[in-house]
């Protein structure tokens, strides 16, 4: 089985960033399928465009823009790339780097498809700081990597907790319908549960309000589309619920820290 070195990845390399233990690289993936395979370090995939298969020996993730995955170093897998144009970011990083740093990562083992929107939010911003590639973003792109290292342990952790029933459906249907004009009343009536426990509660296991939650679906919803170059910006605030493309821009500034425009243009320079 082939063994990929550091920085090394099946397609054309828009850039590479060597960091003392992290080497970032920005790939546009040119190959249909790349037989089993595992990388010498450990690493984070995350697609900005397009869809990607990856495949290892437990499960096969259906990749889009806006997908993040976790790969422990020497973990075997396969890719396919379907038709179409498909860009992806990688983070690896070397044992060294979590030695140094005394960073425990026996929770880290073998592949992680991660879902949680707080944790693309912050890989999102790694990306902008290779595009700033100032004598900050150095130190700000370890600051952010640890902090996303940090955040993931902390998710893997509450998973394993049990939780209740509702926790796993609310999401679902928050998932599914987040651009709707969801209503407590309805959410209460259909998971069977009463408002006053559902509003108390779901901080507890969502780590923000109801509104924020919302309110990060949405954005990371209209970080795919932006992706896509298919639609507008007002179309996009449109398509994710909002209400006019100015609550859209507010909205994603107040998370991301810049504005759909300038993402945009970062994005696709």
């Amino acid at each position: 089985m082939k063994q990929s070195l550091k920085g090394e990845f099946y397609g054309q390399t828009n850039k590479t960033i060597n960091l003392e233990g992290i080497t970032l690289t920005d790939t546009i993936y040119t190959h249909d399928k790349v037989d089993w395979h595992y990388h010498e370090n450990a690493y984070f995939t995350f697609i900005l465009q397009g869809n990607l298969i990856e495949g290892n020996k437990k499960e096969i993730y259906n990749c889009s823009a806006g997908s993040l995955l976790f790969h422990n170093w020497q973990d075997p897998h396969y890719n396919i790339k379907p038709e179409g144009f498909t860009r992806g970011f990688h983070i690896e990083i070397e044992k060294d780097w979590f030695d140094n740093l005394d960073f425990d990562t026996t929770e880290l083992q073998g592949s992680i498809n991660i879902s949680n929107s707080d944790l693309k939010f912050l890989m999102y911003k790694i990306f902008r700081e290779t595009k700033v590639d100032d004598n900050q973003s150095q130190l700000s792109i370890q600051i952010l990597l640890l902090e996303t290292l940090a955040k993931m342990l902390r998710n893997n952790r509450t998973k394993s907790n049990k939780k209740p029933t509702w926790v796993s459906e609310i999401n679902m249907i928050l998932n599914d319908q987040f651009s709707d004009n969801l209503s407590l009343d309805y959410l209460s009536k259909t998971l069977n549960i009463h408002p006053v426990h559902l509003s108390r509660d779901f901080s507890k296991y969502f780590n923000s309000s109801f509104g924020e939650y919302i309110r990060k679906l949405k954005i990371e919803k209209s970080l795919q589309l932006i992706s896509q170059k298919k639609l507008d910006l007002t179309e996009i605030a449109f398509v994710c619920g909002f209400s006019d493309q100015s609550h859209f821009t507010r909205c994603f500034k107040e998370i991301n820290g810049i504005n759909p425009s300038e993402y945009r243009k970062i994005l696709f320079s």
